[in-house]
């Protein structure tokens, strides 16, 4: 497979580095001429040094038979411009984007990039294990992206506690379908009854998130104070 990855940073250096082991063909386009000079110098002369922006530098590079192109600049704004140019242009399959900033998520599955790498939303699902549990937890992206699968720990205090999961509204694309009870995996029928200490995994759209922490952990605040009071 071909991969062409355009931004010789940190990300695209190891990125590069692994798909060589790999035993992948690649090249690295990155602008800034001193740090082309060193990847080249530490990972062979697969380096081309220009801006991954400029359509007749892509041509040189190769993205008319790219299998995949990885725009991993540290600027979103780039990172779709190097997409769209490879999709349009030269009809590349795959392509995958860094999006530093998840509010430019959106715009980014809606230009048609098929696979996004948000570190922030990444190292944001790592924290957020750690995150006080009156707050929805994001496991994963699923598909596109457009899905997502949530976590959220039913405390005294939510409005779900002791109803039928039946009884639960939620949006359209949104749905409850698994309850961790004990540390055992439950299916979720429309008559399972959910109780404090569930762990209800549900699936749904971005837009749904209002919805699903409305009906699972209820108002924040009284959450904050249900976790905050002393056992006795």
């Amino acid at each position: 497979m071909f991969v062409l990855v355009i931004g010789g940073g940190k990300v695209g250096y190891y990125l590069a580095k692994e798909l060589l082991g790999s035993g992948h063909e690649v090249v690295v386009m990155e602008k800034d001429r001193a740090r082309a000079s060193q990847i080249a110098d530490e990972i062979g002369s697969i380096v081309v040094a220009h801006d991954g922006c400029e359509g007749k530098y892509l041509a040189e590079a190769g993205c008319n038979r790219a299998d995949v192109v990885a725009a991993v600049t540290g600027d979103d704004e780039d990172n779709l411009v190097i997409c769209q140019m490879a999709k349009h242009h030269f009809d590349v399959p795959r392509t995958i984007a860094r999006v530093n900033n998840p509010k430019n998520e959106e715009l980014f599955r809606h230009l048609g990039v098929d696979e996004l790498i948000s570190p922030t939303r990444m190292i944001l699902g790592s924290i957020e294990q750690d995150i006080p549990v009156h707050e929805l937890l994001h496991l994963a992206a699923l598909g596109s992206g457009e899905l997502e699968l949530i976590e959220a720990l039913l405390q005294p205090s939510s409005p779900a506690v002791g109803r039928n999961a039946r009884d639960i509204p939620l949006p359209e694309g949104c749905a409850i379908f698994a309850v961790i009870r004990d540390d055992v995996a439950i299916s979720v029928r429309a008559d399972t009854v959910l109780a404090e200490g569930d762990k209800v995994i549900a699936i749904g759209k971005t837009e749904c998130q209002n919805a699903l922490h409305e009906q699972l952990i209820g108002d924040a605040t009284d959450a904050i104070e249900v976790a905050t009071t002393p056992r006795t």
